[in-house]
């Protein structure tokens, strides 16, 4: 049978249907495309009107500890970021709140690491702006606030802090609740006050999702085990808001996260500065590594203090400063830094002069009986 050829004008109709359907789909790629860049330009300048909104440009522009300012794009920098209590409910606020949490990351450019160290807000150390020791929540109570915090952490661990987050509780929440929650594994059963002190937040043990308020108190909370379980909490808590904020499904919730951190936020790092740090995260998630500074639960002068393990610092010392390419401490002792670096250091973290402590517990973790350390007895009659 003859093949039947198919009249000419047929071809034409169905080249012309074919491309009238590329048209169509290139028509919506290129708005898909122009809304996405959009979205991205409208991106960059919330970022940029929220990093502006919380840049100090009269912070804490270069540590002490650093011959020149650091590069984010070239060196090894650290990063302190400073949980601060500013309720009027309990006291805080007009120059007298407290640095509730503290959490310093060292970040090792040639690798992208990170390392995490929470240090526990009643840690008995030297506070260089009071000149005498007492705990590191109260250093931010001196009248330089944020600089007496970060020279604290300096003068504890040698070495620099060369950028702050200072954050308050509505900021915690609010990013929280911009990425609709994070998932969390949650240690116990949890009733504890939110952040307006009232007794709304009740959380089963096991691993769930969990809103900015029920974060915060389980970031917080000081009734159920101690300093040292609620720095791990903590850092948790961290890296679950780092894994959520960097996953594709959070993309959309960007500006909400971005004006968040700009209204509660203050930094002493500028906007070109923080878009530098997207190459931390262009193999996904920075490997992180916790970090825990070990000592004793102390009630030996009536007020409780958390005294730290001298062997636990200088390590911890020295994971930092191998983290960042410094020289490593091989000892407390001032002048046995110096004669080992061959030039000057700072001074140790407690005066030769302390009397030892009379620990009541030796810490490795374990629970203080459900002892509230955040209460007044423990927390604030040493001001």
């Amino acid at each position: 049978m003859p093949e039947q050829k198919i009249p000419s004008t047929h071809r034409k109709k169905r080249k012309k249907k074919s491309g009238k359907g590329l048209k169509i789909f290139l028509t919506i790629f290129l708005i898909i495309l122009l809304a996405a860049g959009s979205y991205l330009f409208y991106l960059y300048y919330v970022g940029k009107q929220a990093a502006d909104k919380a840049y100090d440009a009269n912070g804490h522009l270069k540590s002490d500890l650093r011959e020149e300012k650091v590069k984010p794009l070239e060196d090894n920098i650290s990063i302190l970021f400073v949980g601060v209590d500013d309720s009027a409910k309990r006291g805080q606020g007009n120059g007298n709140s407290r640095s509730d949490s503290l959490m310093l990351a060292t970040l090792n450019n040639k690798d992208k690491s990170v390392k995490l160290l929470s240090i526990p807000r009643d840690s008995y150390v030297y506070i260089p702006e009071f000149g005498y020791q007492d705990k590191i929540t109260h250093a931010h109570t001196a009248p330089s606030g944020v600089k007496s915090t970060i020279d604290t952490v300096e003068k504890l661990l040698n070495v620099p802090v060369d950028y702050y987050y200072e954050l308050n509780f509505d900021a915690f929440i609010q990013i929280v609740d911009a990425l609709d929650g994070i998932e969390v594994d949650v240690p116990y059963d949890l009733k504890e006050l939110d952040e307006n002190d009232k007794r709304t937040i009740n959380l089963k043990k096991g691993v769930q999702t969990v809103n900015g308020s029920e974060a915060l108190a389980l970031a917080r909370t000081r009734h159920y085990d101690n300093d040292f379980k609620r720095g791990e909490r903590q850092q948790m808590i961290i890296k679950a808001i780092a894994s959520k904020a960097t996953d594709f499904s959070s993309f959309t919730k960007y500006d909400s996260l971005l004006t968040a951190i700009g209204d509660n936020m203050t930094t002493n790092m500028s906007f070109s500065e923080m878009k530098s740090f997207f190459s931390y995260l262009k193999g996904g998630m920075p490997k992180m590594t916790s970090l825990a500074l070990e000592g004793q639960d102390d009630m030996s002068t009536g007020v409780y203090y958390f005294k730290l393990n001298d062997d636990s610092v200088l390590s911890v010392r020295q994971q930092l400063q191998k983290q960042l390419g410094l020289t490593q401490d091989q000892s407390l002792n001032p002048d046995a830094n110096a004669a080992a670096k061959g030039k000057a250091s700072t001074d140790a973290a407690t005066p030769k002069n302390e009397k030892p402590s009379n620990a009541s517990t030796n810490f490795s973790g374990k629970s203080n009986n459900g002892e509230d350390f955040s209460s007044e007895q423990f927390s604030d009659n040493n001001k």
